[in-house]
C-alpha cells in the first residue's frame, strides 16, 4: 500500500475546487476531479423504524426519486447521492442489500432515460460497542457484512466515519488534555483505521467498488461543535484547529491502506488529505447548515471536488422535500464554481472563498490551501503515526503564531502558548508515549483496552 513521503500538490495555487491530480471515473458515467464540481446530496429518512422494513424501503426509494426528479428539472448533468446508514440498518445487512439495490435500480433508470451521470456512495455506520471491543466482535462482523452487501448491490463508493479512540478523545477534549487528544486522534485512531481499512479495501476490490475514505467526524468535528461560534469558548478554537490538523494524519491512513477517494464530506481535514494524496475530495460547508453550524462555511468549498449538504431530514418545505431543496442549493453552488473553471477564473473565486473565512477563526485558517500544504508536508516528513501527529500539531501552532492577521483573543493566544509548551514536553519515542498514555487511561476511561489497538 502507498506510504506518502511527499505531498502530491506542493503548489497551493494548484489546490483548487473541481480539479484533482488523480481524478476518478465510476458509477453511471460520473467523472470526479476532472474540471467539474459535482453536487453530493445526503438525506435521512423520517422517523420510520427499520423494523417496518417495507415502509423504510419505500421511503428511501421515494427520496431517491424525489432527488432525481428535481435534478432532471434543474438540468443537473452530474450528481452523487450518499446513503448514510443508521445503526439499525447496518445491523441488518439483508436490509442494506435491498435498499442499495433499490436505489441503484432507480438511478440506472434515470441515467438511461435522461442521460444524467450518477454515483452512489454508501456509508456504513460504525456500530462497534467499546465495551465489547473493536476487533473481531459480532458488531465488527456485521459492519463488514454491511459493506459486502452494499458493494455487491450497486454501491459505487464505500465509506465510514470510524470511531477508534473516541472514548479516550471524549474524556480528553472536555479536559483540554492535549496529550490525551494526541493519543486518541494521532495514535489510537490511525491504528484502528489501519486494521479496519484493510478489510474495507478488500471488500471493495472483490466487488469492483471504490474504497472512498474515512473522516475524523467523531473527533475533530466533535471539537468543532464544542468550540462553538464567535461568542462561544467552551474549548479554545485554537485547540479545535490543532485537533483538525492532527486529524488529517489520521484520515490519511485510509488512503495508505488503499482508499482512493473521493473522500467523505464531513472530513473538513480533507483539504490537507487532498494536498498529500492528490485524490478527489467531497466537502461540506455553508450548505450543510441544515445539519450543523460552523465558522468555515465558505473556505470548505475552496478545494472540493464534490460539494455536499452533510445530511438533511426528509421533511416537507415550501420548496419541496428537504433533500430536493438542498440539492438545488448545492447545484447552484457547483454551477458557480464550474462556471469559474470554464472561464479560467477558478483561483480567483477560490481565493474569495478562502479570504472570507481565513482570518476570522483559527479553525478556518488551518484549512486554507497554503496552510493545508504546509501541514501536509509536516505530516509526510515523519514516519509513524505518533510522529506524524506531533508534526501536524507543531506546524498548526507555528502557522497560527506567525500570522498577524489571524483574529485571536488574548485567551486564545495564551492557550496557544501553553499548548506549544505541552507539545515540547512530549517524548520523541512512540513506545514511551504509548506506555505513559496507557497507564494514564487504564481505569480512567473504562472502555479503553490496549488490545483493541495493539493485539
Amino acid at each position: 500500500m502507498p506510504v506518502f513521503r511527499k505531498v502530491e500538490i506542493e503548489d497551493p495555487s494548484k489546490l483548487v475546487f473541481g480539479i484533482a491530480k488523480h481524478p476518478l471515473s465510476y458509477g453511471l458515467g460520473l467523472k470526479i476531479g476532472q474540471g467539474e464540481v459535482v453536487p453530493e446530496v445526503k438525506f435521512f429518512p423520517k422517523a420510520i423504524s427499520e423494523k417496518d422494513e417495507e415502509a423504510f424501503k419505500k421511503e428511501v426509494e421515494s427520496i431517491t426519486k424525489d432527488i432525481l426528479d428535481r435534478a432532471v428539472e434543474l438540468g443537473v448533468g452530474s450528481l452523487q447521492i450518499e446513503t448514510e446508514q443508521s445503526f439499525m440498518e447496518t445491523k441488518n445487512p439483508r436490509l442494506v442489500a435491498e435498499v442499495t439495490n433499490i436505489q441503484k435500480s432507480v438511478m440506472e433508470k434515470y441515467a438511461g432515460e435522461y442521460g444524467i451521470k450518477l454515483g452512489l456512495r454508501v456509508t456504513v455506520a460504525d456500530i462497534r460497542d467499546f465495551r465489547e471491543g473493536l476487533r473481531h466482535t459480532a458488531e465488527y462482523n456485521l459492519m463488514l457484512e454491511a459493506f459486502e452487501k452494499a458493494a455487491s448491490n450497486g454501491a459505487d463508493i464505500l465509506s465510514i466515519e470510524s470511531e477508534g479512540g473516541k472514548d479516550v478523545f471524549n474524556y480528553s477534549i472536555l479536559r483540554q488534555d492535549v496529550r490525551g487528544i494526541l493519543f486518541s486522534v494521532g495514535l489510537l485512531g490511525p491504528l484502528d483505521m489501519s486494521f479496519l481499512w484493510r478489510d474495507i479495501v478488500g471488500i471493495a476490490k472483490r466487488n469492483s467498488s471504490i474504497p472512498g475514505g474515512d473522516t475524523a467526524c467523531a473527533t475533530a468535528n466533535t471539537a468543532m461543535r464544542i468550540a462553538g461560534g464567535v461568542r462561544s469558548m467552551n474549548i479554545p478554537h485554537t485547540l479545535a484547529a490543532v485537533v483538525r490538523a492532527v486529524s488529517a494524519s489520521r484520515s490519511l491512513v485510509a488512503y495508505e491502506e488503499g482508499a482512493t477517494g473521493p473522500g467523505k464530506d464531513c472530513g473538513y481535514e480533507n483539504v490537507i488529505v487532498k494536498a498529500i494524496t492528490g485524490y478527489p475530495m467531497s466537502m461540506e460547508g455553508k450548505s450543510s447548515a441544515c445539519a450543523h453550524s460552523s465558522l468555515i462555511g465558505n473556505i470548505a468549498s475552496a478545494c472540493c471536488d464534490l460539494w455536499s449538504n452533510e445530511q438533511v431530514e426528509n421533511i416537507r418545505l415550501f420548496g419541496g422535500s428537504g433533500p430536493q431543496v438542498f440539492l438545488e442549493i448545492l447545484y447552484y453552488d457547483c454551477k458557480l464554481m464550474n462556471r469559474a473553471i470554464a472561464l479560467g477564473e477558478q483561483n480567483r473565486l477560490r481565493d474569495m472563498l478562502v479570504s472570507s473565512d481565513k482570518f476570522e477563526d483559527p479553525q478556518a485558517f488551518v484549512l486554507s490551501p497554503e496552510a493545508a500544504v504546509e501541514i501536509g508536508k509536516a505530516i509526510v516528513s515523519e514516519k509513524g503515526y505518533y510522529r506524524r501527529g506531533i508534526s501536524a500539531c507543531f506546524k498548526a501552532v507555528e502557522l497560527m503564531e506567525n500570522e498577524s492577521n489571524l483574529r485571536l483573543s488574548p485567551p486564545e493566544k495564551r492557550f496557544l502558548l501553553n499548548l506549544k509548551k505541552v507539545l515540547e514536553t512530549l517524548p520523541d519515542d512512540e513506545d514511551e508515549f504509548r506506555e505513559q498514555m496507557c497507564k494514564a487511561f487504564y481505569g480512567r476511561v473504562q472502555t479503553f483496552r490496549e488490545r483493541d489497538y495493539w493485539p
